[in-house]
């Protein structure tokens, strides 16, 4: 790891949190946002991320190219309720790893964060499109729970075809006035 790396590294993860705090903020869930993604500034996924960061992609698909895996995504995933793949546990009936459907508040902290990595990464070439089609582009290998997906599905394509500011409006009064989805 360089100190190149390890500044590079800051800078990226901490424009991302917060432009995720401003996310949150515009979707009624502040205080979630100022928690945001913490652990990764602990030592197991910041070390990992200055070594592998390019500041154009995750450094968590380096890692995963150096090793096989990576420490550092398992280590975050673990920790924060906001990524989908925390939400699997083994069903009590088939004894299978399943998707378990996430609840609405961490929903809409998930949709803040792919709106403000694709920002990130996406610089000044982001379009309200991209998480979209982010999103779009593994979707059928993705291990997560349908009405989840669902979900989350609706707010980035109202987000490409409405833009931030009546999404943020409708996803606002939604938290404000439903429990679930």
């Amino acid at each position: 790891m360089s100190i190149r790396g390890a500044v590079l590294h800051f800078r990226t993860i901490t424009k991302h949190r917060h432009k995720v705090i401003a996310h949150c903020a515009k979707a009624g869930i502040l205080r979630q946002g100022l928690f945001h993604d913490l652990s990764k500034y602990s030592p197991t996924e910041f070390f990992q991320g200055a070594k592998f960061s390019t500041g154009k992609r995750s450094p968590n698909e380096g890692e995963r190219e150096a090793y096989g895996y990576s420490k550092a995504w398992l280590h975050h995933k673990g920790r924060n309720r906001h990524h989908f793949e925390y939400w699997t546990d083994y069903d009590p009936k088939t004894r299978v790893l399943t998707p378990v459907k996430m609840p609405l508040k961490y929903v809409a902290e998930m949709f803040c964060d792919r709106v403000a990595a694709s920002k990130i990464y996406r610089k000044n070439e982001y379009k309200n499109s991209d998480p979209l089609d982010y999103f779009l582009r593994a979707k059928a290998h993705r291990f997560i729970h349908p009405q989840t997906s669902d979900f989350l599905e609706k707010l980035l394509r109202m987000l490409s075809e409405s833009g931030e500011e009546e999404t943020f409006r409708f996803l606002r009064e939604y938290l404000k006035n439903n429990k679930d989805y």
